[in-house]
């Protein structure tokens, strides 16, 4: 019976083991088992169309597992870079479709438009980042347009203004180059100029001429390309132009326009002569043997009104005794507009052997007022000009003809003529009373208008050689 009851008690702590080890998990009582599954690989895109500056684009991130399933519910952040620097656009949770959707407002500058996508990842599902994903611009057709006064009186400062704007009217900000014109001559680059958050730039000139104006934007990423039409600026003299009778005769002889004046008022100026101006005198207006030297004469450089209208810039040489007045009455000239048809030194026409100095024919066929030249009385050879002595001055005299021996010079036409501002027939002209009262005699009269002479320190009318050798008659 003891040995019975010890065989059931063994049999049932069997039995009570046998429970217990059934009720142990598989895999503690498995040491092979390899524990959790890793997260599923994922990928996560982002993408967004071009669109215009200021205008918002659909930027979409989508996170799919790696058998291409979208991963749904689960946070994705978007980052905007500005500056430099990466800044929070938005953060969402992924849809049925595995995305998340902004609407970014595009900036003008391609380096703001740059965006990227991050998900942190979970149990489930690794972490996924999206590279960096620059946006497109899309460019608006743009106008540019160049504005400005369409007349400018000589020597005043006028602005040219650049306007530049999308075709929908947004000013644009950007590089404009404005190019130049001038009558007969081919465009050039004026300026390169940056037109403000307006869209506007100006320029200030002093055309000397009349000019046409046009602007080309050269074109930002956000607005394209664009030429204006071209604006015209008309140049006006500041004098009023000579108006003269109806079938009066031109110069024989053409001239180019001296240069144009700068500076306010006649800007007299009297100097040596330089060293340029004697070699082209010499062997023109002055050679050896004339009765003045180089240190007894001047430069005389002033200011006058052409018949053109505008001021130019013109030169006579004279004796230093008599710059001055010939200067000042030349400068008087200027400050009451009385014009000058041309001021050029008389050795730009070259030498005369007919005259034995320089061509004086030539200059008054010019209708050149000058002053200096070794030379002999035109008409009369052998006999010495009182113009070398440097102390004459000859002015308009086209307008003014000479009686020479072989009749008048330059033309007959103007004889007897009379004009108001560069013919004078009379003493009572304006503009021999003003040669009076710098000290300028109208010595001939009619019969040599357009001469006049500077007193000498004894009072003579002209030096005493030329008095004795011209006696009665003219001495031009």
């Amino acid at each position: 019976m003891l040995l019975g009851r010890w065989t059931s008690l063994l049999l049932t702590l069997v039995a009570g083991l046998a429970l217990v080890v059934g009720l142990v998990p598989a895999a503690a009582a498995d040491p092979g088992d390899p524990g959790e599954p890793p997260p599923v690989a994922t990928t996560l895109t982002l993408a967004a169309p071009a669109r215009y500056a200021d205008r918002p684009t659909d930027l979409v991130a989508t996170l799919t597992a790696a058998d291409g399933t979208p991963v749904v519910g689960v946070p994705v952040t978007l980052e905007r870079r500005r500056g430099g620097t990466w800044t929070p656009l938005a953060a969402a949770v992924t849809d049925a479709t595995g995305r998340v959707a902004a609407e970014p407002v595009l900036a003008r500058r391609p380096a703001d438009n740059v965006f990227r996508a991050a998900y942190a990842g979970d149990a489930t599902y690794a972490p996924a980042t999206s590279g960096p994903v620059a946006v497109p611009l899309l460019r608006r057709t743009s106008q540019v347009r160049v504005r400005g006064p369409q007349r400018v009186v000589d020597e005043r400062r006028v602005p040219v203004r650049v306007a530049w704007r999308t075709g929908n009217g947004q000013p644009v900000a950007g590089r404009v180059e404005l190019f130049r014109k001038t009558r007969g001559g081919s465009w050039t680059l004026a300026r390169t100029l940056r037109t403000d958050e307006q869209g506007r730039a100006e320029l200030v000139v002093r055309p000397r001429v009349d000019t046409a104006w046009r602007a080309d934007a050269t074109g930002t990423p956000w607005a394209g390309r664009a030429t204006s039409g071209v604006h015209r600026v008309d140049n006006v003299p500041p004098g009023e132009p000579v108006v003269l009778p109806a079938g009066a005769p031109r110069p024989r002889v053409p001239l180019p326009p001296q240069p144009r004046a700068s500076g306010p008022g006649p800007q007299l100026r009297i100097s040596q002569v330089p060293d340029g101006v004697w070699r082209s005198m010499v062997g023109r207006s002055w050679r050896p043997g004339c009765p003045v030297g180089r240190a007894g004469l001047r430069l005389v450089r002033v200011n006058y009104y052409g018949y053109d209208g505008y001021r130019h810039r013109g030169e006579v040489v004279a004796a230093a005794s008599a710059a001055g007045r010939i200067g000042r009455a030349l400068a008087a000239m200027h400050e009451r507009r009385f014009p000058i048809r041309s001021m050029y030194r008389v050795d730009r026409f070259g030498w005369s052997g007919r005259l034995n100095g320089a061509d004086d024919y030539r200059s008054m066929a010019a209708g050149n007022t000058s002053a200096f030249n070794c030379r002999w009385v035109v008409g009369r050879p052998g006999v010495r000009s009182p113009h070398s002595y440097g102390r004459s001055l000859d002015v308009n005299p086209w307008e003014n003809p000479y009686r020479a021996s072989h009749g008048w010079t330059p033309n007959s036409w103007w004889v007897g003529r009379s004009h108001p501002r560069v013919a004078w027939r009379s003493r009572s002209h304006a503009v021999v009373r003003l040669m009076a009262a710098h000290g300028l005699r109208w010595t001939y009269g009619t019969f040599d208008a357009h001469h006049f002479d500077a007193r000498t320190t004894s009072g003579r009318v002209v030096p005493g050689p030329v008095a004795r050798a011209c006696g009665l008659e003219v001495c031009h």
